[in-house]
């Protein structure tokens, strides 16, 4: 799991709870009617905004801010400028027999394309476009947790209405009155909760992979066409490097003197 949403995850669902249960029994909190208007209320338009289909599939793009392995780009350069060293010496068909060692396979794709002797206007024609879907589908899946945030609240005063209304008929009978009343309060409770603690932190967090991700693959991109053009080695890792912080360079980015 990601070491940050584990950690926000604890604090803030952790300090919450413990609160709930300084003030009295946890059971307070639970009402099953509040939550069948909150999340199914939540979830019935978004299916309303949204195609069935996109809004199912976002769920597994969901996981990436829970469990996301990243792929440092200082780990990339060094193999990056090992191909281009490589290619100036032996040709750029010497490193074909590599290509199943790369790990990441938009590199791979965009050196085997470089194999193959396609120019450069192609491959980045090719490449782009692949980073520019990619965009899109990471841009959907945060569009629409950043819709449900905004649903939850918003059907959370619709329960709460409902339990006003429900109270408001029920004065006559005093005894009445508490279940309605934990409905109206509820449901804006589990709203902003849903909100607030779930929802809009998951769209943040897929918002910032995204952008990283793209970072990337631009900077592989950018890699594979000097290496494509032939240039020099330390000019191409030069031009890597200022695609990521200087804090995140490390020792892994020196390579042997060559040319």
């Amino acid at each position: 799991m990601d070491i940050a949403t584990f950690i926000g995850l604890l604090v803030a669902g952790g300090l919450v709870g413990i609160s709930i249960l300084m003030g009295g029994s946890g059971a307070w909190f639970i009402n099953y009617p509040s939550l069948m208007i909150v999340v199914g209320g939540t979830m019935g338009a978004t299916f309303i905004a949204y195609p069935i289909s996109e809004v199912m599939s976002v769920f597994g793009v969901a996981k990436n801010a829970f469990r996301y392995r990243a792929h440092p780009a200082g780990d990339l350069i060094p193999v990056i400028v090992d191909f281009a060293k490589k290619a100036r010496q032996e040709g750029i068909l010497s490193f074909e027999s590599q290509l199943q060692d790369i790990e990441d396979p938009f590199l791979s794709k965009g050196i085997q394309m470089a194999i193959d002797g396609m120019e450069a206007g192609a491959i980045e024609d090719v490449l782009t476009t692949e980073i520019a879907y990619v965009s899109e589908r990471h841009k959907l899946g945060s569009e629409i947790f950043s819709t449900m945030g905004a649903f939850a609240p918003a059907v959370g005063m619709l329960g709460t209405i409902i339990g006003l209304v429900q109270m408001l008929m029920q004065m006559k009978d005093p005894s009445s009155i508490g279940a309605p009343m934990a409905v109206a309060l509820l449901t804006t409770f589990y709203g902003t909760i849903l909100s607030n603690l779930l929802f809009l932190p998951i769209a943040g967090k897929l918002k910032t992979r995204s952008k990283k991700e793209i970072l990337l693959k631009e900077m592989v991109l950018e890699g594979v066409l000097a290496i494509q053009a032939g240039e020099n080695h330390r000019i191409i890792e030069q031009k890597l490097k200022a695609f990521i912080a200087p804090k995140e360079l490390s020792g892994k980015l020196e390579v042997q003197e060559g040319t």
